[in-house]
């Protein structure tokens, strides 16, 4: 195959650190490329020095005649006023019908071509993007984090086009699961080398795991040898008859030989503070309306959330998902209905525009002291800190000086170390590597904190979430399956719209099969509706109970929580007996 790209002896610094020292790395054609490193590691700044926004230090970057690089990155090229198809024939110098023939592989048709791109909801805007650059006929992709933002829809489009994509690519993203279903090979930036493994991540990370197993072990081997060898040493070595022995054996010494491991990158493991135990529901919605004073987004939302449950609050870009978030989070006023949060309720928020709302001559060691509660030790708070690579010297980084995501992931912090019974959490993985994404959702899914959130990370998703909302089309309500279900009915949805299903036969075998998960799914949602039922039940009976035997005595707190169980079991028994109803039709 032909070589597209040749990296050697690639150096680069940015004063006393090293991010790239002597690299060697070539592509080749139709190679797949996931990049994976922690941030900080060298990701950009390798796409950045290949395309010549940046100088190297020392090295060679050799392009060929016949390789035309494509770069995806978050800036924006398209001016206020330029619709879609005015900014691809401007960017590509084609005809408008072949702009237009591309963008309808993206689900760009008709009244979106004549839209102002800067109208589009951010995911429409990335597809626009993309299409600009595969007009001008690349054949090796630089994408870099092309999912950040990105909803699940587009990412999923974007996912089946590089799948298919006849050339080359190297694609830098925090989504582990991304990276498993679009690269085939994976390149690591650790300690400024660039190591390619001629496999998938998954492959290549239990590959590495077992090196290191075994040159810990062939270490611990050779130590042992040293010393046992030395002992002889240590006690012979004075005596003239042994004094040669002691001698062969000094040089055998010496010619043993650990191997270097260079300083392995820590696992991040980030833990949540508990909360106390409550049972009960954490948030009552009654026919909510959310939007803005123009415009109505979503209305007729009716939903609780019980105490400890992890939501995840999922849809297209533009639907509303951020307004149904700052909504409950008192940001912006609701249009109608109302909403209450349980009792002694505090509540955690993170969204993008927070971080970027923080201007502080506080360092970051100062304002983590500040935000902790009392109880919080020094260690905790340092930990939480390391967490999110704050260590040593960036502790003392001023507020005021630190990049927008490392603001953001400072916020994270904050949040993680106050004792919130509920955080809501708006796009939370997008300024993290996908080993701090995954240490995050392991300890969101460990904690009993009650948590809604939004992400289109699918891993992070799987790890953190028990239930769904859907929020389309104006309505936001519970998805009565699980998480894999809503993702597969979105795929086959994509397919159908862009004529990637199979004949009639296998639409017939896909379309039984369809049917054997939703009966199944429908079962175990059938089963957990029941088991709700009958909790709500038993803490009824209780609190009748308690106030037959204590009749002269008034709590408010009991009596409020039995209004909202008589409330929630018809809500909850009707909703059983719609999903029955639907099993029944499905079942024919």
């Amino acid at each position: 195959m032909p070589t597209l790209l040749q990296i050697t002896g690639l150096s680069k610094s940015y004063g006393a650190r090293s991010i790239l020292h002597d690299a060697d790395f070539m592509v080749a054609d139709r190679q797949k490329i996931g990049v994976i490193g922690r941030n900080g590691a060298g990701k950009s700044t390798l796409f950045k020095i290949i395309v010549g926004e940046e100088d190297c230090d020392d090295g060679k970057i050799q392009v060929p005649e016949g390789t035309k690089i494509g770069y995806l990155t978050q800036h924006s090229e398209y001016s206020e006023n330029e619709t879609v198809i005015d900014y691809l024939m401007r960017s590509s110098d084609k005809p408008d019908w072949e702009c237009a023939k591309l963008a309808g592989s993206f689900q760009i048709k008709n009244e979106r071509l004549t839209t102002k791109v800067v109208s589009l909801a951010g995911g429409y805007q990335m597809r626009v993007k993309l299409i600009a650059m595969l007009l001008k006929d690349p054949n090796l992709l630089l994408l870099d984090e092309p999912t950040n933002y990105l909803d699940l829809s587009t990412q999923i489009l974007l996912e089946k086009f590089l799948q298919n994509y006849s050339g080359a690519f190297m694609l830098i993203s925090h989504d582990r699961e991304f990276i498993k279903r679009t690269c085939k090979e994976t390149l690591e930036i650790e300690h400024g080398k660039l190591t390619l493994y001629p496999r998938p991540i998954e492959e290549y990370l239990e590959y590495k795991e077992e090196q290191i197993s075994l040159v810990e072990k062939h270490n611990v081997k050779i130590i042992r040898e040293k010393k046992h060898l030395q002992k002889f040493v240590d006690r012979f070595g004075a005596k003239a008859s042994k004094a040669s022995q002691a001698q062969s054996k000094m040089k055998q010494i010496d010619r043993l030989k650990t191997i270097e491991v260079a300083h392995p990158l820590s696992t991040t493991r980030i833990k949540i503070p508990k909360v106390e135990e409550k049972k009960g529901i954490a948030l009552d919605i009654e026919d909510l309306e959310i939007g803005y004073s123009d415009k109505s987004i979503a209305k007729g939302i009716s939903l609780d959330i019980e105490r400890g449950q992890r939501i995840a609050v999922v849809g297209d870009n533009g639907q509303g998902k951020t307004t149904f978030l700052k909504t409950i989070a008192g940001e912006i006023e609701a249009l109608a209905g109302s909403y209450r949060w349980g009792h002694q309720i505090n509540i955690g928020y993170y969204a993008q525009h927070i971080p970027a709302a923080m201007n502080s001559d506080e360092s970051v060691q100062e304002y983590l002291k500040k935000v902790a509660p009392e109880d919080t030790s020094e260690q905790d708070i340092f930990e939480m800190a390391g967490n999110f690579l704050f260590k040593d010297e960036a502790l003392k980084k001023k507020i005021s000086v630190l990049s927008g995501g490392e603001k953001a992931r400072l916020c994270l912090a904050k949040i993680l170390l106050q004792k919130n019974q509920v955080i809501l959490l708006d796009e939370p993985t997008n300024h993290l590597d996908f080993e701090t994404v995954e240490a995050l959702g392991q300890a969101l899914q460990d904690s009993n904190v009650t948590i809604l959130f939004v992400s289109h990370n699918r891993t992070f998703v799987e790890l953190v979430a028990n239930g769904i909302i859907e929020v389309k089309e104006g309505r936001i309500r519970r998805y009565l399956h699980n998480y894999e279900e809503y993702v597969y009915h979105l795929q086959k949805d994509i397919e159908d719209d862009l004529g990637l299903v199979d004949g009639p036969k296998n639409s017939k075998n896909e379309g039984g099969k369809e049917l054997r998960i939703k009966l199944r799914e429908g079962a175990k949602q059938l089963k957990s509706l029941e088991k709700s039922i009958g909790k709500l039940n038993d803490e009824k009976k209780e609190l009748l109970e308690w106030f037959e035997q204590n009749y002269q005595e008034f709590s408010a707190e009991k009596t409020a929580r039995l209004a909202q169980i008589e409330k929630q079991i018809p809500k909850k028994e009707e909703e059983w007996m719609e999903l029955e109803l639907e099993l029944e039709v499905l079942k024919g």
